[in-house]
């Protein structure tokens, strides 16, 4: 059973100016709700972009140094095999020790020498 509104209501001004006052509220308070869900949204979307920036950076961060630390090892290697190799120029220059290579190496004698090629390994008895 549905109860039945035996009140009636009173049509003055006030009544009528405190209803208007009332829905007036009403869709303040709607309009404000809607703004404020609009500026979470956006605000969510700027978030979300600026996050997915700054992962994407650390990401490119992370790969540059990484590429970083392995053309500096590059380098040091690089110049230490530039120290060898000048060394190894300064060697070639000198008389003296192209002189003991050919000997070494290429058997090169002088007048009056004779060389004798002994085995590298001991012998077994």
């Amino acid at each position: 059973m549905v109860k039945q509104n035996n009140v009636s209501r009173i049509h003055d001004a006030y009544i009528e100016q405190y209803q208007a006052q009332m829905k007036r509220r009403q869709k303040r308070k709607k309009r404000l709700v809607r703004r404020l869900a609009l500026f979470a949204v956006v605000v969510m979307i700027t978030m979300t972009g600026l996050t997915t920036y700054h992962l994407d950076q650390r990401a490119k961060l992370k790969d540059m140094e990484q590429e970083y630390t392995e053309l500096s090892n590059q380098l040091t290697t690089l110049k230490q095999e530039e120290e060898q190799l000048t060394e190894e120029i300064e060697l070639l220059n000198d008389e003296e020790y192209l002189l003991q290579i050919a000997k070494t190496n290429y058997f090169f004698t002088e007048k009056g020498e004779i060389i004798f090629k002994l085995p590298e390994e001991e012998p077994s008895y």
